[in-house]
């Protein structure tokens, strides 16, 4: 089987948003289960969230170079609708490719504000995002992709200040994109200040970095970090143990650097959700997944967890129950393992995108697919919530799958977990 779909990062930029559902209407009486599900979660609490992705455009803002007004009104819009569906947790993308939703030190603004990498939108994203969300009693987490540098290869597109144009070396061009080199001490150093200049100066609930380490595989190229290698792999059994250490090295140490000042600003990631097949480890899921976060991002995802170098983690589940090759109904318990008897908690990434796609199979075509899946993850404990993929799905809900979450599920607003 090939590489099984992640998500939806490959599409093109999003058309205008969607107009706004009108919000949905309580639920009405909730049964005796319902009850119980709920008294499961510890203290009342679950982390009920979205993801916005600004990358291409894909939720926020709908199109690179509007005016203040129109990506303020846009921003408070996706905030709204959280509120209308009950959620408590907006993971806003805010270092996309290597640039920035407020004014860096270290990186230029986003083009996909303005359209123009380095040029100011005359105001400050993040400052009105943070405070707006909390004005909603929502948590605001920043998500940031470590090493993404630009949707294309040429370090000539980028603005002339750009760190990659400064230091060249630490670029690698692969799969038509260009990425920092994790191999370079240097480069880890340089992402976590660039990223944790903005965890000291703004009042962030969360620090977030989705599934994008190494790159996933393309067919028939390498990622050419064989001089970093020769000059720092020596005592490691082979390239991919090396790699794995770098990754291990940025996760430990972001978490260390947040809670030595900030120690209540959670860590958390989202990654893909096949951490090893059963048939490589025995410790793996019994999947058949094309790709395995350990061998092919060289993410030990299951390590970090174990060692507890993040707060929380959120697989991203993106399958319905019964698929063949990644079951859902197998994956979720496999994490509640994986969690159990640990400080991580755990929440499920979802697949709202799939809902109502007719180029998915049937079980997408349900609208109670997604309620089925909270369902079943609230017979686990340890599962302490859900996140959906992604803001503009959430607010278009095309078959309404997340209007069912909403009356089967969220009778009533919840506080995240501590």
């Amino acid at each position: 089987m090939g590489r099984l779909t992640r998500r939806g990062f490959t599409v093109t930029a999003a058309s205008a948003m969607a107009a706004l559902l009108t919000t949905t209407g309580e639920a009405g009486a909730v049964d005796a289960a319902r009850v119980g599900e709920r008294a499961g979660r510890a203290q009342g609490r679950e982390l009920r969230g979205m993801w916005v992705a600004t990358v291409v455009n894909i939720d926020w803002p709908s199109r690179p170079g509007l005016p203040p007004e129109r990506q303020r009104a846009e921003l408070l819009a996706l905030f709204d609708t959280a509120v209308a569906r009950r959620l408590n947790t907006v993971i806003l993308q805010i270092r996309p490719t290597a640039d920035a939703f407020w004014p860096s030190r270290f990186e230029p603004w986003s083009e996909y504000l303005t359209g123009v990498q380095g040029r100011s939108p005359g105001w400050d994203p993040l400052a009105f995002a943070v405070r707006e969300a909390h004005k909603r009693r929502l948590e605001l987490h920043g998500w940031f992709n470590p090493y993404r540098v630009a949707n294309h290869t040429d370090p000539g597109r980028l603005v002339p200040t750009h760190p990659a144009r400064i230091h060249p070396e630490w670029a690698v061009p692969y799969g038509g994109k260009l990425y920092y080199n994790p191999g370079l001490p240097e480069v880890r150093r340089f992402v976590q200040d660039a990223l944790l200049d903005a965890v000291w100066r703004y009042d962030l609930d969360g620090v977030h970095f989705d599934d994008y380490f190494y790159p996933y595989p393309v067919a028939g190229q390498a990622f050419d970090d064989t001089a970093a290698y020769e000059r720092y792999g020596a005592g490691f059994p082979d390239r991919a143990a090396w790699r794995r250490d770098n990754i291990d090295r940025l996760v430990r140490e972001t978490g260390e650097r947040i809670k030595r000042r900030k120690p209540h600003v959670r860590f958390g990631i989202s990654p893909f959700a096949v951490w090893r097949n059963r048939t490589t480890d025995p410790r793996g899921s019994d999947t058949k997944a094309g790709v395995q976060t350990y061998d092919d991002l060289h993410a030990d995802t299951l390590g970090w967890v174990q060692r507890q170098w993040i707060d929380y983690i959120v697989p991203q589940c993106y399958w319905h129950i019964g698929f063949t090759f990644a079951d859902y109904a197998t994956l979720v318990p496999w994490w509640a393992e994986a969690v159990r008897g640990t400080n991580v908690q755990l929440y499920i990434g979802e697949a709202l995108y799939r809902a109502g796609d007719p180029a998915q199979p049937a079980p997408w075509q349900d609208p109670a697919e997604l309620s089925r899946h909270v369902a079943l993850g609230r017979r686990y404990p340890e599962v302490r919530g859900n996140v959906y993929f992604s803001a503009r799905n959430v607010v278009a809900d095309r078959i309404g799958a997340m209007a069912r979450v909403v009356k089967d599920h969220y009778p009533h607003r919840a506080r995240p977990p501590r």
